[in-house]
């Protein structure tokens, strides 16, 4: 186990993500913002606002040290409770202007627990899931494709497991929703050896600008009015109400003692809420929830045909 490793990953990874965002905003640049953190460890964030495609993107690395883990970190695993940790990460949001592009989230990360007179536990998690506002099939299978493939060399059990795993975790479950068409999601993550679970957090880590970039690409141009930018920060609202309610990572955050303004970073700028609104009947407002936040098999479905 080698945490400097791990570490060093994290920055590079860091450093390429916002490097390859930057260029396709092709307008505005990463303010960076170091900081440090009271009990132990600090973070790096950096944050684009107000650019071309960009309205908001956030990327930050932490590396932060705790005498006892939270209550968000150990409530299913209740043998790790009173340990100290350390824990290192890199988590992301991206929130484009153009309804047309959807809002992407991204994150590894890595625990270690320790306890006097015992070995520490250690285990990798992350993953990344899309949320679009106006979807398209291409997009969604694309997504899906390029996640597939990051899982492909560790075993074919395991895109399948962490695509149902990342469904089950983005519910809005006072909603009965989904956030997003998923992606992946994995955490506790010790199976294999050290090395193999490196080696999966970093395929998983660098496919993520490889799937999402590309549909940015294809929509950022996209003619959008007045309705769809209503819509879109109307969905935005779901995605608030899920970091703030459910997401592991902002409780891990706040109840850690986290800064923030790191740990909040990944909620958009602007967002509104509607009372009871419904959209209009074959709309394709109503087309993202009847057909797109559905449970899918998205890599055997584009245009509504099987691929084989």
């Amino acid at each position: 186990m080698r945490i400097e490793q791990v570490k060093d990953y994290l920055l590079q990874l860091q450093d390429s993500i916002c490097a390859a965002l930057a260029d396709e905003d092709g307008s505005a640049t990463f303010i960076e913002d170091e900081w440090q953190r009271e009990e132990g460890g600090g973070g790096r964030s950096r944050v684009l606002t107000d650019g071309a495609v960009f309205e908001k993107a956030g990327v930050n690395f932490s590396h932060v040290r705790g005498g006892e883990l939270p209550a968000s970190a150990s409530a299913s695993r209740p043998e790790l409770a009173g340990r100290s940790y350390e824990a290192l990460g890199v988590s992301l949001v991206i929130h484009p202007h153009n309804p047309y592009v959807p809002t992407s989230h991204a994150n590894v990360r890595f625990f270690v627990a320790s306890k006097p007179g015992e070995e520490p536990i250690w285990w990798f998690g992350g993953g990344y899931d899309l949320t679009p506002y106006y979807a398209n099939r291409e997009d969604c299978v694309s997504w899906h494709r390029t996640a597939a493939a990051a899982c492909a060399p560790f075993g074919e059990d395991v895109y399948p497991r962490f695509k149902a795993w990342c469904d089950d975790y983005f519910q809005l479950k006072h909603r009965g929703e989904p956030r997003g068409i998923g992606g992946l999601f994995f955490d506790d993550l010790n199976e294999w050896d050290f090395e193999t679970s490196f080696a999966f957090m970093r395929s998983v880590g660098d496919s993520y600008i490889q799937a999402y970039r590309p549909i940015v690409q294809r929509n950022k141009s996209r003619p959008y009015g007045e309705r769809e930018r209503e819509f879109q920060l109307y969905r935005r609202g779901r995605y608030v109400e899920f970091n703030l309610v459910f997401d592991r990572g902002t409780l891990f955050g706040l109840q850690s003692g986290g800064r923030t303004e790191a740990i909040l970073m990944s909620l958009p700028p602007l967002v509104r809420w509607e009372y009871n609104y419904s959209p209009p009947a074959g709309s394709p407002e109503e087309e993202l929830t009847a057909f797109y936040l559905q449970d899918r098999d998205w890599l055997y479905e584009e245009d509504g045909v099987s691929i084989t």
